[in-house]
């Protein structure tokens, strides 16, 4: 396969598997704001999922409705969803012939969607939630196409590396947010609903609440987020999926490029399995979520070198 055309899936999967994860963040943050009974705040997601800098933050001064139509159709947003679903579908077009009809025009679909300028009207003098929650079906419409059409061939392994790595960052970016706010807040510690937005927001709200009968506590949604494998949105789970999908690229011809980038994996995989909540405690939550970030880019970088001719 051509170094640009593998460039060219990974990075549509990595641009449509962040906006996923920004339309849950802006949701569930949506809902927040409007039942908070203390001060509401939207700087850890801008922070998180934008470039915006302190003038920018101003302008948006925590109007959820004008965040909302930054986050989602701002052309000058760089992470907008508009820009990222233009920018996976400009990829998507330039491997066109190695993906299935019915894909492409499920990724069209989603682009026109988000496209319309209703979209901005809506969110700024309508329902909010029922904008965000038609284009996250366009998005399980997307992954569920993939999954039923798309050929098990390198085209899905690079498709599937990119979507676990982007997957990964995005976890471990929201749990040092949620965790560094502590640091400056303690009474958020013991806060429910708090802990509770922030597995909603992941997903793994309903998954928790069968593992954990003794209530939400900040250390198990830690545990969850990171370790426990059964969660698709976890760390862990990522982690483990990145290393499968590249063991499918493995051939004789780049043996020696597989190594590096395979010891790389194996590192981050084992430094993961064999952690605990304790553990990590022990080393600090920040300090082990940035060596596991460190190792991801890392990972990233070497894809990029060695599969993308730097692309």
């Amino acid at each position: 396969m051509l170094s640009r055309v593998a460039a060219s899936f990974y990075w549509l999967s990595r641009y449509i598997e962040r906006s996923d994860g920004i339309l849950r963040m802006l949701k569930i943050n949506y809902a927040s704001s409007q039942d908070a009974v203390r001060e509401f705040t939207w700087k850890p997601v801008i922070r998180i999922y934008s470039v915006a800098d302190a003038e920018q933050m101003s302008k948006l001064d925590n109007d959820s409705r004008a965040v909302l139509a930054y986050m989602v159709s701002d052309r000058t947003n760089p992470n907008s969803i508009l820009n990222m679903i233009t920018l996976a579908r400009e990829n998507a077009r330039s491997v066109q012939e190695h993906i299935t009809r019915d894909l492409w025009q499920c990724l069209n679909e989603y682009y026109h969607c988000v496209k319309d300028p209703d979209v901005t009207e809506r969110l700024l003098h309508d329902d909010p939630i029922s904008v965000l929650d038609n284009l996250n079906k366009q998005i399980m419409l997307y992954y569920g196409t993939a999954e039923v059409s798309m050929e098990r061939g390198q085209g899905r392994s690079f498709m599937n590396i990119g979507k676990f790595l982007e997957r990964s960052i995005q976890a471990i970016d929201l749990l040092d947010i949620k965790f560094g706010s502590v640091n400056n807040n303690p009474d958020l510690l013991t806060d429910t609903t708090y802990w509770k937005h922030l597995l909603q927001s992941i997903g793994g709200y309903e998954l928790y609440l069968k593992t954990y009968r003794d209530g939400i506590e900040a250390e198990s949604v830690m545990e969850l987020v990171m370790l426990n494998t059964d969660f698709p949105r976890s760390v862990i789970y990522s982690v483990n999926n990145i290393g499968r999908y590249y063991e499918r690229l493995k051939k004789e011809s780049n043996l020696s490029n597989y190594r590096d980038i395979a010891f790389q994996m194996g590192k981050l995989q084992s430094s993961i399995q064999y952690s605990s909540t304790q553990s990590i405690s022990e080393i600090g939550l920040h300090q082990f979520l940035t060596q596991i970030k460190t190792d991801l880019y890392t990972i990233g970088n070497l894809m990029n070198e060695h599969y993308f001719a730097n692309s």
